[in-house]
């Protein structure tokens, strides 16, 4: 995968299929793909019978897997290029500064403490602990002298780590471990109607990303400087956390953890068309729907007719664009 991701990159054919058009394409023939690719054979011929049985297995299963991966694969990309502009660093996301293993350990409290708390509810104590993480995280970053790009997502994989840990034990003691387990392993072919509509959260936030994408862009230049220019810094980077927590949280609680996402696809769009905030987001938001059905897409078709789960795919194929990432920094630092 790696050494397929380098000759690419360097015949310039990726910086090609940047373009935004070229990503449409990708997006309409993968979406495609993903709504006739399953264990239930499924025609386009057949969807004529409106009350046949592939008609309805079409509408309740695979339309809403499609639209979760689309917006679960845009929101947590877009997540992760806020994170990474306002941290100034390209290698922080929310799976390197602990905000997904703070949103767990925020749906273990739901768990324990409100156990007839509605979808809604337990997204709320989600959200108010992956914003707690990921504002804890800033100040870890704030306080931290020495900021090598290598080094600060070491130190947010850590406190990741600490915080799972803490939900595991937890976990353990109250005798809910199997059920924590749901949400460690991401997995689409849960997803049904009337279970992901939760995910519906995520287009508003992706406007107001949009709407404060030049706020975010000048705010990464660093806190002296955004408030020379006359912008509320900290209102900003309040306003971007408050976004990556909701984001994280809504697709934690839909679909489960998805490692690397956020952390990829940002550095592979910034490569080839800079970190304006304004300008990469589309490409950003398409990029990361592309990746995650080509995955998920993947994950049914190689042990047919069983699947591999989602985190599982994105995780092997993300960890290895992620150490291409790492040796490429190096030899361009």
């Amino acid at each position: 995968m790696i050494m397929i991701f380098n000759i690419i990159y360097k015949t310039k054919l990726l910086g090609t299929a940047m373009k935004k058009r070229y990503l449409l394409l990708a997006l309409i023939i993968l979406s495609v793909g993903s709504l006739f690719v399953g264990v239930s054979s499924i025609s386009p011929m057949d969807l004529v019978d409106y009350q046949s049985e592939e008609t309805q297995i079409f509408l309740i299963s695979r339309v809403p897997r499609l639209v979760a991966i689309l917006l679960a694969g845009a929101g947590m990309s877009i997540a992760g290029l806020i994170m990474q502009q306002l941290s100034r660093n390209k290698f922080v996301s929310p799976t390197t500064a602990g905000t997904l293993d703070a949103t767990r350990l925020g749906i273990l409290v739901s768990m324990l403490l409100f156990a007839n708390a509605s979808m809604m509810e337990k997204m709320a104590v989600a959200f108010v602990f992956a914003l707690g993480g990921t504002f804890l995280f800033m100040q870890i970053l704030d306080r931290i002298k020495f900021k090598d790009a290598i080094f600060i997502p070491l130190v947010g994989l850590m406190f990741g780590n600490i915080l799972s840990s803490v939900t595991t034990f937890f976990a353990y003691r109250a005798d809910v471990i199997q059920n924590m387990s749901a949400w460690l392993q991401g997995d689409f072919s849960m997803i049904m109607k009337g279970r992901y509509e939760l995910l519906y959260i995520s287009i508003p936030i992706l406007v107001i990303a949009y709407f404060y994408a030049n706020r975010f862009t000048v705010a990464g230049m660093g806190e002296d400087f955004s408030k020379n220019l006359g912008l509320a810094y900290r209102r900003v980077v309040n306003v971007g956390l408050a976004l990556v927590a909701l984001i994280t949280a809504t697709v934690v609680l839909t679909v489960g953890i998805i490692p690397f996402l956020g952390l990829i696809i940002p550095n592979i769009i910034s490569i080839f068309k800079g970190d304006h905030l304004q300008k990469t987001l589309p490409h950003t938001a398409l990029l990361g729907a592309n990746f995650l059905l080509v995955c998920d897409i993947l994950g049914r078709v190689i042990i047919y007719p069983y699947e591999i789960s989602i985190s599982l795919m994105v995780g092997v194929i993300g960890s290895g664009i992620f150490l291409y990432l790492l040796f490429r920094r190096k030899v361009y630092a």
